[in-house]
């Protein structure tokens, strides 16, 4: 990785290429996506079972799509002692941070003769997708615990996981543990589009729900686009990110690390350092060949870092602020001697890590808030993935006749304004019942 100099035209151009990543997929990649979910709408189990047999387990049977209690009682004997203090931890403490996103319903009363209000309720039914993770061998736990416990601390009376299968047609002991922590009702070994489809559409074997979160390769990505409207979605993830903002304080091989974390993720995943000091820049880029080159991903990382990666040497930290806005990273750190100097100034990031003690997996674990983050500049719109995205808000209206009347005629004014006429009498006929 060169280190760059910002503002300068190579810097831009950097910058640039960084901010029109996408998501990767071509035409094809759609239209396969488009047939999968058409097939499991008309054909339910049976696309099913014939993707799972084709892609993921070949012996796989209909019958044994869902989880048994018999498997899950196996999984917990097959996990170590130190993961399952791990996981208690985790779960602890992510659900004692979405409990402070509750909302609660509400009412009004100060306008005479109107009672007015909201009821929050939780949807009935939600799906987590939790990816298969090189067919078992890294069980993605942590995107169990993300998607489920934010949906129970809703009050979400069904929360069903889909996960792919291995090839002999199980499920990795450390993700039924989780999921049995976390409070998930069902588990089924179906993966990819078609268990998106599955849950959007629903099957005999799998009922459909109302939201659908998770993390997933492009078919999954793709598949989530296209059922949102038919049900909610957490939201449309690119590759995994983060901007660090360092000053000449910081440790150069805590930052190599800390870039290193997400370009492992994927060969479009993006790692940013901003400093106002060369002499660190310098120092990182030495301490990521040497990292590096210990790393197991290595070939992913490197391409990562090759194609998306960037050493930006700014006039001041003032200046790498204005541009973190700008980008709206997924992830943010600031390791700079005094990071709640400059953290009220932040509008745009996913998640923003504070000093040189919170490294960006802290929160991919147990810190408590998601990690499920907007990606790709979104984070100037949408949020993390939380317990709002399972409730839903209705609103409730009461008139007295008295209140009716005071306000009858500003309601028919704007009505016929906007050439609505039966509004305005429907308004009209209850004034000359009076």
């Amino acid at each position: 990785m060169n280190i760059l100099h910002y503002p300068s035209e190579s810097a831009a151009k950097r910058i640039d290429r960084i901010e029109k990543r996408d998501l990767a997929f071509g035409r094809k990649d759609l239209v396969a996506v488009e047939r999968i979910l058409a097939d499991v709408r008309k054909k339910g189990d049976q696309a099913l079972l014939e993707y799972t047999r084709r892609f993921d387990a070949p012996q796989m049977e209909i019958d044994q799509i869902q989880v048994s209690t018999t498997e899950i009682k196996a999984a917990a004997k097959k996990v170590d002692r130190q993961f399952k203090k791990a996981l208690n931890r985790a779960v602890e403490q992510i659900s004692a941070f979405h409990q402070k996103q509750m909302s609660r319903s509400w009412n009004d009363t100060s306008r005479p003769g109107t009672f007015l209000g909201q009821m929050v309720n939780p949807v009935d039914a939600a799906g987590v997708y939790v990816p298969g993770g090189r067919q078992g061998q890294t069980p993605l736990v942590s995107s169990v615990l993300m998607g489920a416990i934010p949906a129970k601390i809703a009050g979400v009376k069904r929360v069903v996981m889909v996960t792919p299968p291995t090839r002999d047609g199980n499920v990795s002991p450390h993700l039924l543990v989780a999921a049995q922590a976390a409070g998930v009702d069902e588990i089924y070994k179906v993966g990819s589009a078609w268990a998106i489809a599955a849950l959007a559409f629903g099957t005999t074997s799998i009922a459909k729900v109302d939201v659908i979160v998770g993390p997933g390769n492009v078919f999954v990505t793709l598949a989530k686009k296209l059922v949102a409207g038919m049900v909610q979605i957490d939201m449309i993830a690119g590759p995994s990110e983060v901007l660090i903002i360092a000053d000449e304080h910081a440790d150069p091989a805590c930052i190599a690390a800390d870039l290193l974390s997400q370009a492992e993720h994927d060969p479009k995943a993006s790692s940013i350092l901003m400093t106002d000091s060369l002499p660190l820049a310098q120092a990182v880029r030495q301490s990521l060949v040497n990292q590096v080159a210990e790393l197991p991903r290595r070939e992913i990382a490197e391409e990562s870092l090759k194609s998306f990666g960037a050493l930006l040497v700014v006039p001041d930290i003032n200046m790498a602020i204005e541009l973190a806005n700008r980008m709206a990273p997924e992830h943010l750190e600031l390791q700079v001697q005094d990071p709640f100097a400059y953290v009220g100034r932040i509008r745009h990031a996913g998640a923003v890590f504070l000093g040189k003690n919170t490294p960006e997996p802290v929160g991919d674990y147990v810190a408590g808030p998601n990690h499920v983050l907007p990606t790709a500049g979104t984070a100037r719109f949408s949020s993390a993935l939380s317990v709002n995205h399972f409730l839903k808000n209705t609103s409730i209206i009461h008139y007295t006749a008295e209140a009716f009347q005071k306000e009858a005629q500003d309601i028919i004014c704007l009505a016929r304004v906007e050439g609505l006429e039966a509004h305005a009498r429907s308004v009209e006929i209850r004034l000359a019942k009076r």
